[in-house]
C-alpha cells in the first residue's frame, strides 16, 4: 500500500486488490451491467481501498459521453446581466444543478439569441463537448428547439414549444395558475380588474391571459382591462401606468409575473393607492421578489427548480436511451396567499 501512495493507483492495481481481471474492472467502472452484482461489490471496495480515480477522458471514449450537457438559454436578448438579474433564470439553472450534480453530470451555459449564437450552440453539442441540450426558449417561434431535434441531438425543452415540435417538455397548467389570481381578486370583492400580461407571442403569457380572462368571465366580470409588459420590473411601472389612465377606479390587479407586480406596485404607491385595501394585487411566480417586496405579494406559484430538475431528468434519460419515447410532464400551480391581496 505505501507503494500506491507514492503513485497514481490504476486499473492493475484495482484487479490486483479485487482479484479480478483489468476487464472486469473496467467494465464496472464503465457501469456495464453484465457484471454480477457480488462481482461489482469486490471491485468497488477495492476502488476504495485503493483510492483509484477513474479517468473521465478514457471513459469517454470507451461510453462516448462526456459527461456534461450543455444548458441553452434564448431570450435574455443575449445579455449574461440581464440573465443573473432574472431570478426566473437563476431558479432554472438552480434546479438543473441539484440534479445534475447528484448524477456527477456538469452542465455549460450558452446564450443563444441570436441566429449565429445558436449555431454556436448547435455546433458545440453536435462536436461531441456535450451529450446533450437542456433549452430554455422565451419566444414562440425560436427555431432553438427545431434546430436541435433536426441535428438528433437528445434535447428537453422547458415550457411547451410555441409551434410543434416533436421535443419532450415541462411546463406549467398557466390557464389554471392564472384562473386561480382571478378567482382570489373575485373572492375579496374586485370588480374593476386588470392585468399586466406578458408578450404575445409567448405561450405562457399567451395563456395567463386567457385564463384570468375567462376565469372572471365565470365570476360575472365580463371585461379586463389589459396592458402589456415584457417581464421586467420596468415594463410593469409603464403598464400599471396606462392601467390608472384607462381605468382610475380599478381595485383588483393581476400581473402575469413577480416583477411586473413589483413595478406596479411602485406606481400604486406614487399614485397614494393602498394596496391591498385600494387595490388588491396578484402576481405570477413566487420568486424571491415576492417575498421581498412591501406589502409581501400575493402570487401563484410555479415550482421552477422542481420542474428544472425533471427536465434534466428526462434528458439523462434521453441520452441513455435514444430510442425513447417523447414525453410532457405539467406541473400544477399554487395560490400563495400574503399581504398584497
Amino acid at each position: 500500500m505505501s507503494e500506491l501512495r507514492s503513485r497514481t493507483p490504476t486499473l492493475e492495481d484495482v484487479a490486483r486488490a479485487a482479484g479480478v481481471s483489468r476487464a472486469t474492472v473496467s467494465r464496472v467502472v464503465n457501469g456495464k451491467s453484465t457484471v454480477d452484482p457480488q462481482l461489482r461489490a469486490t471491485v468497488a471496495a477495492a476502488i476504495e481501498t485503493t483510492g483509484y480515480v477513474p479517468n473521465a477522458a478514457a471513459r469517454s471514449l470507451v461510453n462516448r459521453r462526456t459527461g456534461t450537457v450543455a444548458l441553452v438559454i434564448s431570450g435574455s436578448d443575449g445579455s449574461a446581466d440581464q440573465l443573473f438579474r432574472d431570478p426566473f433564470f437563476g431558479r432554472i439553472t438552480g434546479g438543473v444543478l441539484q440534479h445534475l450534480r447528484a448524477e456527477s453530470v456538469h452542465p455549460t451555459l450558452l446564450l443563444a439569441d441570436s441566429d449565429a449564437a445558436r449555431q454556436v450552440a448547435l455546433d458545440f453539442v453536435r462536436r461531441g463537448n456535450a451529450d446533450g441540450a437542456l433549452l430554455v426558449s422565451t419566444h414562440s417561434d425560436d427555431p432553438l428547439p427545431r434546430l436541435f431535434v433536426d441535428a438528433g441531438i437528445p434535447a428537453v425543452l422547458f415550457a411547451r414549444p410555441g409551434v410543434p415540435v416533436p421535443i419532450s417538455f415541462v411546463d406549467l397548467d398557466h390557464e389554471a395558475g392564472a384562473a386561480l389570481a382571478a378567482r382570489h381578486l373575485a373572492d375579496r370583492g374586485c370588480r374593476r380588474v386588470a392585468t399586466i400580461a406578458g408578450p404575445a407571442d409567448l405561450p405562457a403569457a399567451t395563456d395567463r391571459l386567457a385564463g384570468f380572462q375567462r376565469a372572471m368571465e365565470r365570476r360575472g366580470v365580463p371585461y379586463v382591462e389589459v396592458a402589456r409588459g415584457n417581464f421586467t420590473t420596468e415594463s410593469g411601472e409603464h403598464a400599471m401606468q396606462q392601467l390608472l389612465d384607462a381605468a382610475p377606479d380599478l381595485d383588483g390587479v393581476f400581473a402575469a409575473n413577480d416583477l411586473m407586480a413589483v413595478g406596479a406596485l411602485r406606481v400604486l404607491h406614487e399614485h397614494g393607492r393602498a394596496v391591498p385595501d385600494d387595490v388588491a394585487l396578484v402576481g405570477f411566480d413566487d420568486s424571491e421578489p415576492a417575498r421581498l417586496s412591501r406589502p409581501r405579494l400575493t402570487t401563484v406559484a410555479q415550482p421552477v427548480e422542481e420542474m428544472a430538475a425533471r427536465m434534466a431528468a428526462i434528458l439523462l434519460d434521453r441520452i441513455s436511451t435514444p430510442t425513447g419515447e417523447l414525453t410532457s410532464v405539467i406541473f400544477e400551480p399554487e395560490l400563495v396567499v400574503r399581504e398584497s391581496a
